[in-house]
């Protein structure tokens, strides 16, 4: 019982460590619990990251553990400690994904978001489901079915940078260390992907001018 208490006590001081905390108690002191701690806390972002490229449980495992096992092996020497962890993490993750996609010829379609105006208004409608009234659930699940046809027309470098800001809120030099490229690569790849799905948005809804009527007769 006093073992177990003990141990206890050691995941709670642990779990109010900062990453860059844990990460030096990691490195210096190959602190097991605190490897642990930092894994517990991103792993299904990570995670949910690979599934959303390659949408397959067991490809998305495998690639998972990849990624931790390079992660494990990487700490002691390449992590740079000024940057951050999971920075660090997400962009092993994204190279790993990136060479499987290319070694199998695939790529799955991921979600992001549409320009600064009418489409970043299009998507804060879609981030936060527990704020939509229940009427409004079935438009809902129709409007994320829609968003993510449209990104299928998006280039796979513009769904990249997207989703890595809208969805893992990652920082543009984040964003650029994770793909190689620069800062304002990323920017602009981000400023097009938002034209893009503006354009795409602005073509279905000429196409189907009946659909906003056909929304509002549902919920009626």
């Amino acid at each position: 019982m006093a073992l177990h208490s003990l141990h206890q006590s050691s995941d709670i001081s642990r779990s109010s460590l900062s990453d860059n905390e844990l990460v030096a108690l990691y490195r210096k002191k190959h602190d097991h619990l605190a490897f642990n701690e930092l894994f517990r806390r991103h792993q299904s972002k990570i995670y949910s990251y690979i599934f959303s490229m390659v949408q397959d449980e067991d490809q998305a495992n495998d690639l998972f553990q990849e990624t931790f096992s390079k992660v494990v092996q990487k700490m002691g020497d390449s992590y740079n400690e000024q940057g951050k962890w999971i920075a660090w993490v997400m962009r092993i993750a994204h190279n790993a994904t990136i060479d499987f996609i290319r070694r199998h010829k695939r790529f799955v379609d991921v979600a992001g978001t549409g320009d600064e105006e009418s489409s970043s208004d299009y998507f804060d409608r879609l981030s936060d489901p527990d704020q939509v009234a229940a009427d409004d659930k079935m438009a809902q699940r129709e409007d994320i079915d829609e968003l993510f046809e449209h990104l299928a027309s998006l280039p796979q470098e513009q769904r990249m940078v997207v989703v890595l800001r809208h969805f893992y809120d990652l920082s543009f030099k984040d964003i650029a260390e994770m793909t190689d490229v620069s800062i304002n690569t990323a920017l602009g790849r981000m400023r097009y992907a938002l034209i893009n799905l503006r354009k795409s948005l602005e073509t279905s809804q000429e196409s189907n001018p009946y659909q906003s009527t056909h929304s509002t007769d549902q919920e009626a």
